[in-house]
């Protein structure tokens, strides 16, 4: 029994996250102190290649520059600036306590790790907490223009998750601000020569010698051309895979490639259940539809969610008889203030999005499609003024009006409540094998009848294949017959018209493998999304 489980720990593969030893509160903290460092002069001998150019990539490439290390930057898309971290809305946190209200790093920290259903990294998150404030002092030094009150101080808002007011914004165009700010700073740095920019470049492999990423291959969208870059470090900072699930608010062009090459090269794959739902997106419209718009989760601030009470007037919202509007105050179910009192409508976004899907699966959601929810500034335009709320929430409500043709600065706007966001890197852990056997099931389940045509035509194609070997070989022997002519002439010139005919047959097989092939090629994606089935099959997705 003892040798069966020193087997079983020896296969179990050692994850080693690199989190340093010691009290939470002091991890990182001592390992500064502590930590190797680099010299000037040799920092400058150092390539450092990082991968995406949004809010983490550019900030890497040029705090890394900034070091005084040699960066190699790529990016997919034609400018660092079209990164998706520009759809960010709502607001960036710190523990500054300018409203005096009692925040603190921990009282950050504590929210952070709840609001991540407690299952971050607690090191990781409390010295992001540590760091907030300095984070803000670097983003106001390169130029963002956060909110601020008259007297010109900083402005904070609530947010979802917090009993604080610790949230610095930018109206409704926080993302945006912040990567032009880590933009401008990369620019700097590309100026200076320290980092070089590649872009409309896409990353297909990553380069493993001696069991350390030391380079990549890229592709270059321009030309087609594959080429190959060294360095002495690999950062992927390219985004999440949000996409893997169907409307997501992430762009069509978040497609994971660069990960998954680097899972296909042995990377752990952390928790890829660990995905957030947003609870604030514009509502499905139709079933031909390829992506949602994401409305920031600040509008909770002002605007209170609610259904109505009876099921006879959620059923009319859902016909069209009646408006959100119609139905007075007294039949209207706020049910976050009334399950969450403590927090109302700034409850965690998961706890906002489950409470929002129990409504609608109880039939009281609002929409044509019944899958929506009101969120209603009525109460704010009538405490606040409407030139107020439209200042602090302005081009979120002329984003809403374009799509949907509703003002909710006068009707109650509906909003959406089950849609992916973005994913979050969660703890390392492994799954067992009912678990991978259930995630994989539910991701193949919808294309399991193009799959089945995928392999049906790569057999045909493997037939095809064997058939023209067979028939190039025949064609061989045959011509070998005719120069050394052992036969007549007459049986000869018989032997030269078969082989001139087997030809034929060869060239019209090789035609319809051709043609196979080609409609294989257009099921790509599926193939691809095979080769990672069989991976997993033998043993990928381990953790």
């Amino acid at each position: 029994m003892e040798d069966n489980k020193k087997t079983t720990a020896a296969a179990q593969p050692v994850i080693d996250s690199k989190i340093p030893e010691g009290p939470v509160a002091e991890k990182w903290t001592n390992y500064k102190a502590h930590q190797k460092l680099v010299n000037p002069a040799n920092k400058r001998r150092l390539d450092i290649i990082v991968v995406g150019t949004g809010l983490a990539g550019a900030s890497a490439a040029s705090t890394l520059a900034e070091m005084g290390f040699n960066v190699l930057n790529f990016c997919i898309q034609d400018s660092p600036r079209r990164a998706h971290s520009i759809a960010a809305q709502g607001g960036i946190n710190a523990a500054k306590n300018y409203q005096n209200d009692g925040d603190s790093v921990y009282r950050l920290f504590y929210d952070t790790v709840k609001g991540g259903d407690y299952r971050a990294r607690e090191a990781n998150v409390y010295r992001l907490a540590e760091v907030s404030n300095n984070i803000i002092d670097q983003c106001v030094a390169q130029g963002v223009p956060f909110a601020r009150e008259y007297g010109g101080l900083l402005a904070n808002r609530s947010f979802g998750g917090a009993q604080v007011s610790r949230t610095f914004y930018a109206k409704g165009q926080t993302g945006q601000q912040l990567l032009l700010g880590a933009y401008s700073s990369l620019n700097r740095q590309i100026q200076l020569g320290k980092v070089k920019s590649y872009n409309r470049y896409e990353m297909h492999d990553v380069v493993i010698i001696d069991g350390r990423a030391r380079g990549i291959i890229a592709k270059n969208l321009v030309t087609g051309e594959f080429e190959r870059f060294a360095a002495h470090a690999v950062v992927i900072a390219t985004g999440g895979y949000g996409n893997t699930y169907f409307l997501s608010t992430n762009a069509m062009g978040c497609n994971c490639s660069a990960a998954m090459a680097c899972y296909r090269k042995g990377a752990y794959f952390a928790n890829p259940a660990y995905v957030q739902i947003h609870p604030t997106c514009i509502p499905v419209h139709g079933d031909k539809q390829s992506k949602l718009t994401l409305m920031s989760e600040s509008l909770r601030n002002d605007g209170r969610i609610w259904v109505p009470k009876k099921l006879e007037d959620a059923k009319k919202l859902q016909a069209g008889t009646i408006k959100g509007s119609d139905i007075p105050e007294e039949d209207r179910d706020y049910y976050l203030e009334r399950r969450y009192p403590a927090f109302g409508n700034l409850v965690p976004r998961d706890v906002a999005s489950r409470a929002a899907k129990e409504r609608c699966d109880k039939g009281f959601g609002v929409n044509n499609t019944g899958l929506a929810v009101f969120l209603d500034f009525s109460e704010a335009i009538n405490r606040l003024g409407i030139d107020v709320v439209r200042q602090r929430y302005g081009n979120l409500f002329d984003m809403y009006e374009e799509i949907t043709d509703v003002n909710p600065g006068e009707l109650a706007g509906e909003v959406f409540q089950y849609i992916l966001n973005y994913v979050i890197e969660g703890e390392q852990k492994h799954f067992t094998d009912p678990y991978k056997e259930m995630l994989f099931e539910s991701l193949l389940e919808p294309i399991r009848p193009q799959m089945a045509r995928y392999s049906e035509r790569a057999e045909q194609c493997q037939e095809m294949a064997r058939e023209r070997k067979k028939s190039q070989k025949a064609s061989r022997r045959k011509n070998v017959k005719v120069a050394k002519g052992y036969e007549d002439e007459r049986d000869s010139n018989d032997i030269v018209a078969s082989n001139h005919d087997d030809v034929s047959v060869a060239n019209d097989n090789v035609t319809s493998t051709y043609d196979n092939v080609e409609s294989v090629g257009n099921d790509v994606s599926f193939a691809t999304f095979m080769s990672i089935y069989e991976h997993q099959d033998k043993g990928g997705f381990d953790t």
